[in-house]
């Protein structure tokens, strides 16, 4: 069995890992569309403020400042060098479970970030600096996925990554579907694909059409595209019951049983017979933040007792 101090870390690098990964993606595509000055556009820039839910701390007509903040402002939490910093401490602390091709990879992305001159680098060329740093994170993800042993840390690992990616995407729909109605603008919708790295997966299903019912179905309910909501919490159950298992938690312990209502919600939720989104990713969202503290409460902050033998 794991110590508690393992696991949450490992958890947190996981998470802090996808965060990173998901704010150079909305940075990326809010800067492309700055270049448009349509108000497709304009929506594509109002959803990042939205979803990252900072909507009055940067005017909406600077997206460079926007997207500047998001890479490297250290004050902010959420920053992609703030959750690649915190990606790196975890690691730092349980350096002994991870590989060394793991932890070298995260600390280049780390300088990267934070660099003297990572401000100057960025303004030479915003969408290269993003794009470096999210082949960097894929590089750490492959290493993970070739070098580590998929264990129990590895199980801790891939739930934090997973349960990130499920909340971040349920945010960002919920902006675009359940707000103020369904997008209806194409570079929008097509912003909104971008953002969640599913262009190019959902053109190879639906070709060109390109329309708001679609992209929603996409995204919240494809089995097989990684980042759907669908996909995530598939891979949530999988990775909890791993967890659980090396633990010794029950198979009907509290964040077990929460991990298969999640799937199943989505499992088995039928697109024509919902008036709308909004309840659903309400829902899933309200289940993943169930879930996190229950996760929280089972294996790191549990009551010693509870584990040692009578």
């Amino acid at each position: 069995m794991m110590l508690a101090r393992v696991a949450d870390a490992l958890y947190w690098i996981g998470r802090y890992v996808e965060r990173a990964e998901h704010m150079c993606r909305l940075s990326d595509v809010m800067l492309d569309a700055s270049l448009d000055r349509t108000d497709g556009a304009g929506q594509v820039t109002r959803i990042v403020l939205s979803a990252v839910g900072d909507q009055d701390s940067v005017p909406a007509a600077d997206p460079y400042r926007l997207a500047l903040a998001l890479a490297l402002d250290r004050q902010d939490p959420g920053s992609i060098a703030s959750s690649v910093a915190q990606a790196r401490e975890n690691a730092r602390q349980v350096r002994e479970q991870i590989t060394t091709e793991t932890w070298e990879r995260l600390n280049l992305i780390y300088l990267r970030v934070t660099a003297p001159d990572a401000a100057r680098t960025f303004n030479d060329d915003a969408g290269a600096f993003l794009h470096e740093v999210i082949a960097d994170l894929h590089l750490f993800k492959g290493a993970a996925d070739a070098t580590m042993s998929h264990g129990e840390g590895w199980g801790f690992l891939m739930l934090g990554v997973y349960l990130e990616r499920a909340q971040l995407i349920g945010r960002l729909l919920k902006v675009c579907f359940s707000a103020q109605g369904p997008l209806d603008d194409h570079i929008a919708l097509v912003g909104a694909l971008r953002m969640s790295c599913a262009l190019e997966p959902y053109l190879r299903r639906f070709t060109a059409d390109v329309q708001p019912g679609k992209v929603l179905d996409f995204l919240l309910l494809d089995e097989e595209f990684p980042r759907s909501m669908r996909f995530c919490t598939a891979r949530i159950e999988e990775y909890l019951g791993i967890a659980a298992r090396h633990a010794g938690v029950a198979s009907n312990a509290l964040p077990v049983r929460l991990a298969g209502r999640l799937r199943a919600r989505l499992q088995y939720a039928d697109m024509t017979e919902l008036h709308g989104a909004g309840g659903l990713i309400d829902a899933v969202l309200d289940d993943c933040a169930a879930l996190h503290q229950s996760i929280y409460d089972t294996f790191v902050a549990y009551p010693l007792e509870t584990r040692l033998s009578a």
